[in-house]
């Protein structure tokens, strides 16, 4: 008897065990997973219950349980908990006694990677100050734009970045009284503070605690800058709740406080400041920093410091995969890889390379309010929505007509959803436990983000501005990026910008700004149709001094194409579309055509030879 019952037990479990795989083949992937994120999510709610309500709350956890662990090694030298924790002490002492900073002021951080960037960094979050990060690479223009837009009170200079900021930038920032900090010993400008001669004046102990205290985790902890869809950089609003949960992503691909990371993303970025850094702290382990990254140091690091996980961007992967091949290729421990942005092909060949390394690519943007993560490691698929996902998150793709840049709608102008395998545009609903913090100082631009009356009367979702597939297996692939934005080396070209330093030249009347897809390159690199204007000849030399004067070398138009009218649309609007599919090859385009050429620091004509060895490869851009 006993003996048939557990027979028929075991034949139930093996039969249900064979439906589940053969109908819902990815069901103990889609459980574990939906398990893991309400356990941290649990965690989260613990930890806030147990005082632990911001990322310094964490660091000084960790500082208490594992003081001497390394924390960061940067250029061979090893910085341990305590001693960062020690180092942003005396930052937040100097900042305290001489910066005349209180809480809740906004002071921004224009640094290049290093251990200061963190010391600064944690140090103004001592003092319970809200901390922006600009990227080094934007302006002087854009910095402007980017202090006014949070409200900065002080900038704090970073010693690399010194050299390429100009006195009239200074000047301007002074004169609107804000206060001008150089991560040096010494300053070149008059009335510009220095923290480092000012260190060994102060104590290295704890400004009170009472500066660092968050009463509610849904204030503002930082800002970081986004291009978003048009126009200038845009600060999204990251919450204390926001960052909590951000650096939890490597926890949920399996890492444990024993892994060793390898960072070389800019620490502007949310990537590395918040999965990188703060990850490490969450996990209590220890982060390798670059200055920046390089292809053939990249492995050679990774075997000296016994490297078990890294962050990526898709160039990144596909620069590896271009170094010349090695017999060590595989000596090494890494064993996770967690990022954005990596193409199928590049993925396979990445692989099979380097060995059998978990591949965990997500899909997230600065301000979004929903994040996916491809955590079966499917190769092309920035995510799945098993069927747990709709626990966690609401979101729908919408028909959006790519030609009209618009949503499509029915007859009672409510959006359509998108049919299972075709593009759609990524929507999340905003809700009390998935709310959006909008943009500081640009209630318009953050407006533009909702779209209202979705479904039905009242609803409100997030406009992503990106193009999601899912297929039938509830994986999501990327498609495009929908408006005014494209993606080159790693960073979002905002059309709008990019136009406006354009059309500061003299003989040109009209610009369209778009980009175009270059074969092996991930994301579109910029091309400009220009309109000249009457009887004005095209200066090759001066557009191209212009553009490398006024904008990062991701923004800078590699083609130009000349126009005598610019189509636009019933709206006054640039058509992009047709010029994008045009692209940039000779043979099709009977316009003039020309070529960022950087040794001849000019815009040359492009011939059809220069267009395949770019095409080919044979040019690199």
């Amino acid at each position: 008897m006993l003996c048939t019952w557990l027979s028929t037990i075991a034949g139930g479990i093996a039969v249900l065990w064979f439906s589940l795989k053969l109908f819902f083949p990815y069901f103990w992937e889609d459980l574990i997973y939906f398990l893991r994120r309400k356990r941290l999510k649990a965690r989260i709610k613990r930890r806030a219950s147990n005082g632990i309500l911001s990322i310094i709350d964490l660091f000084l956890q960790r500082v208490e349980k594992i003081p001497h662990k390394p924390f960061l090694i940067y250029e061979g030298k090893v910085h341990t908990y305590h001693d960062v924790d020690r180092r942003s002490n005396r930052v937040a002492q100097v900042l305290l006694q001489y910066g005349n900073l209180k809480k809740g002021d906004t002071v921004a951080l224009l640094m290049g990677n290093g251990p200061d960037f963190i010391h600064v960094w944690f140090g103004l979050a001592k003092l319970g100050c809200v901390v922006a990060f600009l990227n080094f690479n934007v302006h002087s223009r854009s910095l402007l734009h980017c202090i006014n837009t949070c409200g900065a009170k002080a900038l704090v200079i970073g010693e690399d970045c010194v050299e390429s900021i100009e006195k009239e930038f200074i000047f301007h920032l002074l004169e609107n009284n804000v206060a001008v900090w150089l991560m040096s010993s010494s300053s070149l400008f008059q009335h510009v503070h220095t923290i480092l001669d000012k260190l060994d004046k102060v104590p290295d102990h704890p400004v009170p605690s009472h500066l660092k205290d968050v009463t509610n985790t849904r204030n503002t902890a930082m800002y970081i800058f986004t291009s978003g869809s048009t126009g200038f950089p845009k600060a999204a609003v990251i919450t204390h709740l926001r960052a909590l949960s951000a650096c939890l992503l490597f926890t949920q691909c399996g890492a444990v406080s024993q892994d060793i990371m390898y960072l070389t993303l800019p620490l502007y970025h949310i990537s590395a400041s918040l999965l990188g850094i703060c990850g490490c702290i969450e996990l209590g382990a220890t982060c390798v920093l670059k200055k920046k990254f390089s292809a053939s140091q990249f492995w050679n690091d990774c075997r000296k410091y016994n490297v078990t996980m890294f962050l990526y961007i898709g160039e990144l992967c596909r620069y590896l995969c271009n170094q010349p091949c090695k017999e060590e290729d595989r000596v090494h421990k890494v064993r996770i890889a967690l990022g954005n942005g990596i193409r199928p092909d590049v993925w396979k060949k990445f692989l099979m390379r380097f060995g059998p390394i978990k591949i965990f690519e997500f899909y997230g943007s600065t301000e979004g309010t929903v994040g996916f993560l491809n955590y079966t490691n499917k190769i092309g698929a920035v995510g799945r929505a098993g069927i747990f996902s709709k626990f966690l998150h609401s979101f729908e793709l919408l028909k959006y007509d790519v030609w009209k840049q618009e949503l499509m709608t029915d007859e009672n102008g409510r959006c359509k959803k998108a049919p299972i395998g075709k593009p759609g545009l990524l929507v999340v609903q905003v809700t009390e436990d998935a709310p959006f913090s909008g943009y500081a100082g640009n209630n318009e631009a953050s407006e533009k983000k909702l779209l209202r009356n979705v479904f039905v009367k009242g609803d409100v979702y997030f406009n992503t501005g990106d193009l999601l597939e899912m297929d039938e297996g509830g994986f999501l692939y990327f498609t495009d990026r929908v408006g005014d934005t494209f993606r080159w080396k790693g960073e979002n070209v905002a059309t709008v910008e990019v136009a406006e330093i354009i059309g500061m030249v003299d003989f040109v009347q009209e610009v369209n700004v778009y980009g175009v897809s270059i074969k092996n390159y991930e994301g579109r690199t910029g091309m400009a149709a220009i309109v000249l204007k009457p009887d004005q000849p095209f200066d090759g030399e001066r557009l191209y001094k212009h553009v490398m004067d006024f904008l990062p070398s991701y923004a800078q138009p590699r083609f130009v194409r000349i126009m005598d009218v610019m189509q636009i649309t019933a709206t006054f609007k640039h058509q992009k579309m047709h010029l994008v599919n045009e692209g940039f090859n000779p043979e099709i385009i009977s316009e003039p055509l020309y070529f960022m050429h950087e040794p001849a620091h000019s815009y040359i004509p492009l011939t059809s030879e220069i267009y395949k060895n770019i095409v080919s490869g044979e040019i690199r851009l």
